[in-house]
């Protein structure tokens, strides 16, 4: 090829690499970066010499995390949990007339896409809480009619007052010392859904927050994800089945938001938490803990969510082995430091008792 024909080539094919919507990184054997495109560069930390620095997941994916390394390899498809993103990364090997020249990554931002399912997560959550509500309603409306009916009124009374001051008791609770709207709805609608399927959801009465402490989202994610994961650790145990959630913050907590969860289950072995935390939880990683007996089956992408909040919050996440047969399996506990509004003096920074 002529000189202008290869400058040409050259100049298209660099132009292609850099237009590309999908991060790509090239790899060689040697663990060099040899080709990394402008999403790539969005997606990950800027490296020395113009390359990028990748997670201690995605390091691993790289590394080959046990997977055969030879040419002929399967492409790894895998979901990474960074410090600020959701990736959809696969592992492909490039190969050269059956030799092995590199390993081609290729990286899609689902963070937008995972925030909005956790969005429709929660509002269908909430409307299945009502949905089991309203049967619940009916089923106790039939009650008082039937005992109305029968010239029963004075038990027809004692049964709806009965029912309306147990109803009642978690509402008041929550709306008397919960000033955040998304976190209020979300206790009561996790309460309903944990008793649909045999789960006693208790919050405890020291639970208190007021508004904004921390962005909705953010809250929802923790709490949300923390209370689902009690709830299937209590189901997979035997009878009774519970779960207790206690969450503290400004004013009534200056300095720092509390979120501590406590259920029936098995709870996580020694270090299962911080390592689901600290890695960013992996299906594929998921699938091998699968049976490991540590209590960690079943927590998938939402631990490694709450630790990205914990991480972007500069918190801290622990598990608290159990003391007493009352404490079940433990408790997790996340701490988030909130800074003071105008006004308010300042607190003393939180302690990391755990690097998510």
């Amino acid at each position: 090829m002529e000189p202008s024909e290869l400058t040409r080539l050259w100049e298209v094919s660099d132009a292609v690499l850099h237009a590309l919507r999908e991060g790509l990184v090239v790899v060689d054997p040697a663990g060099r970066q040899q080709v990394v495109n402008d999403e790539a560069r969005r997606l990950l930390p800027a490296g020395p010499g113009g390359g990028v620095r990748f997670p201690a997941p995605l390091q691993r994916l790289v590394d080959g995390a046990g997977e055969p390394s030879g040419p002929g390899e399967e492409p790894v498809d895998d979901v990474v949990v960074t410090d600020d993103r959701v990736l959809v990364v696969s592992r492909t090997a490039a190969v050269w007339e059956g030799r092995r020249v590199g390993t081609v990554l290729t990286l899609r931002d689902h963070t937008e896409l995972q925030a909005l399912t956790r969005d429709l997560r929660a509002v269908r959550g909430l409307a299945e809480a009502l949905r089991s509500q309203a049967h619940e309603a009916a089923n106790r409306l039939h009650v008082v009619v039937t005992l109305v009916e029968r010239g029963r009124a004075d038990d027809a009374v004692r049964f709806a007052t009965r029912e309306l001051a147990q109803a009642q008791q978690l509402t008041d609770l929550v709306v008397a010392d919960v000033a955040d709207p998304a976190l209020a709805a979300l206790l009561i609608g996790k309460s309903a859904q944990a008793a649909e399927v045999g789960v006693e959801l208790e919050v405890e009465p020291g639970t208190a927050l007021g508004e904004g402490v921390l962005p909705a989202r953010d809250l929802v994610t923790v709490v949300g994800n923390l209370v689902d994961n009690a709830v299937e650790a209590a189901l997979a145990a035997p009878a009774p089945r519970w779960a207790r959630v206690l969450v503290t913050g400004p004013p009534h907590v200056p300095g720092v938001l509390e979120v501590r969860v406590t259920d029936s289950g098995p709870g996580f072995g020694p270090g299962g938490l911080e390592q689901a935390l600290a890695r960013g939880w992996s299906r594929k990683e998921q699938r091998l803990a699968g049976g490991d007996g540590g209590g960690s089956a079943g927590h998938g992408l939402g631990l490694a969510l709450v630790g990205q909040v914990v991480r972007r919050h500069g918190g801290t996440v622990r598990h608290e082995a159990p003391e007493t047969v009352d404490d079940g399996g433990g408790a997790v506990v996340v701490a988030l430091p909130v800074p003071p509004r105008p006004g308010e003096p300042a607190e003393e920074p939180v302690g990391r008792a755990v690097a998510p």
